[in-house]
């Protein structure tokens, strides 16, 4: 298992005649620690075409100072990047379970060498009272070789990364650093500094921050009516790609929340590409509904288990233990998944679905005028079910069919919220309350089937007790939410563009 911890720091360009200021007194330290020299040898891994550097992401084998192994750094938030260790192992073989975090992008493609560099470091750690080294303050200087053959690059930087401290100390560091002369880097990694103008962002993220760009600007300037309706479906279809792609390498960590977030973005993908069929050519997108609804099965396998997991906190030790195993084993099946062929070809289609979208006629009509109709659509084909229910053989197919469509009125309608404002929001907000009735219905009686199939496996009965007692409480919970789905559903106002 990969060793984790989230890096927060900030970087600063620094002149060779650049004097480091007098660091004492910044928020919270009382000492400054003796300065460390390390000399350090890093050896960075890459596709040939630089994909990990294009989603800023760096995988390196670093010997030398006093966290020498495998370094691979993902984007975490502002100034913050999730960093994964592992030992120093061998010199040109990436040790698998970092490959495979980063395996949506690279895809099959070959991990190898791509840039080296060597650093000598100065360290001064930053202590607060009780001794704590509330950040550390790195004097770098650096040379960089973008391959064998290539001229080096020498540069000198200056990183402050936190350590127990707060952003105010952070914050303050900075300031002290950029009166003293030194300049915020523009690079957020040495190795972005290195290789310049030959990271080249994909087609599909080049066509993702268009997409954005354009509803940014036209929306900011109230612009909105001159956005087109394939612009708006673009720009959302491009942020749910983005989104599996970047909770991929957080959902094989088993990270909190993340397999629900991957698995949101493919049922808005799935939802967006049926909602707005008439927007897209049907023909290159219709291959994209199969391989959507595997990709959302196999990571619900996953979510079903997490929130009855969660749902029987305080529950006996056994339930919890046997819903653990489950999980577990749901995992295992998960990142099997993510390693198939079909699962990157899934990615590749997606992207071209970005880079070259597969736009029809209607898509070149204004949205402030189609999208109305569109979400209205989407809001009559919930409404339909939800009539259903009263006259179903079966009413319980019909609720969840009804919610399936409240998550896709509540999608085609987030989509809508750049151009239609206030009222798609309101188009949102009622959706979601009749999903979320629903929801605490359907999750009641999956858990009532846990329930009942953890009775059968007992033999004890004090157990089976327990479990009943247990089934008792879900089934009331679930009577009482399907019993205010006609309350809530009457205090809806539906669409109203």
């Amino acid at each position: 298992m990969a060793e984790r911890h989230l890096e927060i720091e900030q970087k600063y360009d620094a002149a060779p005649d650049f004097v480091l200021p007098d660091l004492s007194g910044l928020p919270g330290v009382a000492a400054l620690g003796e300065p460390e020299v390390h000399e350090l040898h890093a050896t960075y891994f890459d596709t040939a075409d630089l994909r990990l550097a294009a989603n800023k992401i760096t995988l390196r084998r670093r010997k030398g100072g006093t966290d020498a192994g495998w370094h691979l750094k993902m984007p975490a938030g502002p100034d913050s990047k999730q960093e994964l260790r592992a030992p120093l192992g061998r010199p040109l073989v990436v040790p698998a379970r970092l490959a495979g975090l980063v395996a949506a992008y690279t895809r099959g493609a070959e991990l190898r060498p791509v840039a080296t560099l060597e650093t000598r470091r100065t360290v001064v750690g930053l202590l607060g009272a009780d001794g704590a080294e509330l950040a550390e303050v790195a004097d770098d200087l650096v040379t960089g070789r973008g391959g064998e053959d290539a001229e080096p690059q020498r540069w000198r930087e200056i990183e402050v990364e936190l350590g127990t401290g707060g952003p105010d100390l952070l914050k303050a560091a900075g300031k002290r650093l950029r009166k003293g002369g030194a300049k915020r880097a523009k690079s957020s990694s040495k190795l972005g500094r290195l290789l310049g103008d030959a990271v080249v962002p994909s087609a599909a993220a080049a066509a993702r921050a268009r997409a954005r760009s354009r509803i940014a600007a036209a929306t900011s300037n109230g612009k909105a009516p001159a956005i087109t309706t394939g612009e708006v479906v673009m720009a959302y279809l491009a942020e749910q790609v983005e989104a599996i792609a970047h909770f991929d390498p957080k959902a094989r960590l088993g990270e909190h929340d993340a397999v629900h977030k991957m698995r949101v973005g493919v049922r808005r993908t799935r939802s967006a590409l049926r909602s707005y069929r008439s927007v897209l050519d049907t023909e290159r997108t219709a291959r994209l509904g199969p391989e959507l609804r595997w990709l959302a099965q196999e990571l619900g396998e996953v979510r079903d288990r997490e929130v009855l997991r969660m749902r029987f906190q305080g529950a006996p030790e056994f339930l919890l233990d046997d819903l653990e195993k489950q999980e577990r084993s749901a995992y295992r099946r998960l990142n099997a998944a993510l390693k198939e062929p079909r699962y990157f070809a899934l990615l590749d289609e997606l992207d071209r679905l970005i880079s070259a979208p597969p736009l029809a006629a209607e898509a070149g009509r204004k949205a402030r005028k189609e999208l109305p109709g569109l979400v209205t659509r989407a809001w009559d084909r919930m409404a339909k079910e939800y009539a259903s229910i009263k006259t179903a053989d079966d009413p319980d197919t019909a609720r969840h069919e009804t919610r399936k469509e409240a998550k896709r009125v509540r999608y085609a309608a987030e989509l809508a919220v750049p151009v239609l404002g206030v009222a798609a929001k309101r188009v949102v907000e009622d959706a979601k309350r009749i999903q979320s009735v629903l929801g605490g219905y359907q999750d009641g009686v999956i858990a009532m089937e846990h329930l009942a199939a953890a009775a059968k496996r007992t033999k004890i009965p004090a157990e089976a007790f327990t479990l009943g007692v247990l089934y008792g409480k879900e089934e009331s919970d679930a009577m009482t939410a399907r019993d205010r789905l006609a309350t809530t559903w009457s205090r809806t106002l539906g669409p109203s563009f």
